[in-house]
């Protein structure tokens, strides 16, 4: 077959206005955590309508300072979904407690709700559902499910007390800017963690944020100065607080941990931000030029827009019908060798070397494996043209047949 071009599977969509930004910031004299970064969680939180947002270096930190300010450790348990990747798991066993996988549903990306409340024990703290793609979880089923536990939640503090039940953490990394019956990623869960990584939708070159619901008896200013003291080393006052004349004395009032956002960050987040509905749309026009063209092969792909919610169409999830792995990789090899990278989202988290050791096998997830073996992810990125998919789904077509 004809090698004529080269398509990357998720390159950054950085213009020159993302650039002219950074600039700014280097000249400014001001490139750690600072005004940028301050404004950034900002605009992050009216764009998903919430009251404060904290930006960190990465959604791992984002969810695992979330698990410490929530009082998580030792003795206690943490749900996420055994179809996601590393992230959702490892942040549990970070503060030390026990992670707990639930099958994904059946045919399905997300985690098997009917399974969630037999997962859910008197030890259980949290649950991390994960937007796989962009598209959001069903919020409203998992609330009701936590809240129909409520009698054998025991709270270890005060926080655990104020919720009463099992809190629900969203693992965002995929969805910023989805929506789920009328409301926006970010405002849905007690608490949502968002990946600005590179290649994101929305990017800071690495990069996280966390935002949460309002929540009684509890302070948003309050709840803001805990993440930072969780994400600066426990330390009172900020660099930029400290350089108000006279005032650099500061205290450390923990032992804590640094995973703080930097300002040349937050410089591209802001203009991304402000690029972002041009950039949703265009990836909105890229899936349905994409759903259309493989409309009459024996494939299945992630449906990204229904009636309760709009995806953030991060990623093109599709999997080839009546086909196992070794097809699958084969395909994979073929696309390579005329140029067009793609990717596998994802190998189910017992199928890795860690989580076999912490004693999870495939075998009992069954549904999980079925989305896995035969899941192939098509380059979905702003920097394609509709010539670019329309290449993408000839080739694709071709190496089906040759396979086959």
């Amino acid at each position: 077959m004809n090698n004529s071009r080269k398509i990357q599977f998720s390159p950054p969509d950085i213009t020159e206005e993302e650039i002219a930004e950074v600039v700014e910031t280097l000249k400014s004299g001001w490139i750690t955590t600072g005004p940028k970064t301050k404004l950034f969680e900002k605009k992050i939180a009216e764009y998903c309508t919430t009251s404060k947002a904290v930006a960190l270096n990465s959604a791992t930190a984002a969810m695992e300072m979330t698990l410490r300010f929530l009082g998580v450790g030792p003795g206690d348990e943490v749900i996420t979904c055994a179809y996601t990747y590393s992230a959702s798991a490892s942040v549990i066993t970070h503060v030390g407690a026990k992670v707990v996988l639930v099958d994904s549903g059946v045919n399905s990306f997300h985690i098997d709700y009917d399974a969630i409340a037999n997962a859910i024990t008197d030890k259980t703290k949290v649950i991390i559902p994960v937007d796989i793609a962009g598209v959001m979880c069903d919020y409203d089923r998992i609330l009701e499910i936590v809240k129909s536990k409520k009698d054998i939640f025991k709270a270890n503090n005060k926080i655990q007390e104020i919720f009463g039940r099992v809190i629900i953490l969203a693992d965002a990394a995929h969805s910023i800017g989805a929506i789920y019956k009328g409301r926006k990623s970010g405002s849905v869960a007690d608490f949502t963690c968002f990946s600005f990584h590179a290649v994101k939708n929305l990017t800071t070159a690495e990069g996280g944020l966390v935002t949460w619901k309002n929540i009684n008896e509890l302070e948003n200013e309050d709840i803001y100065r805990e993440y930072m003291l969780l994400s600066l080393h426990g330390q009172s006052k900020d660099a930029l607080s400290k350089t108000k004349l006279g005032a650099w004395e500061y205290d450390i009032l923990a032992p804590n941990y640094k995973c703080n956002m930097t300002d040349i960050m937050a410089s591209l987040g802001l203009v991304q931000l402000r690029r972002y509905p041009e950039i949703l749309e265009k990836r909105k026009k890229l899936i349905e030029k994409y759903s259309s063209l493989l409309k009459d092969l024996d494939v299945t792909p992630l449906n990204h827009y229904s009636k309760d919610y709009i995806s953030s169409g991060h990623l093109y999830l599709l999997n080839i019908d009546y086909k196992e792995e070794i097809f699958r990789n084969d395909i994979i090899t073929k696309l390579a060798q005329v140029g067009i990278s793609t990717n596998v989202h994802y190998k189910p988290l017992p199928m890795h070397t860690a989580y076999k050791n912490l004693g999870f096998k495939i075998e009992n997830y069954p549904n999980a494996f079925n989305m896995y073996k035969n899941e192939i992810t098509l380059p979905l990125h702003t920097l394609l043209e509709n010539e670019d998919v329309e290449y993408i789904v000839d080739k694709f077509k071709e190496v089906l047949n040759e396979t086959n």
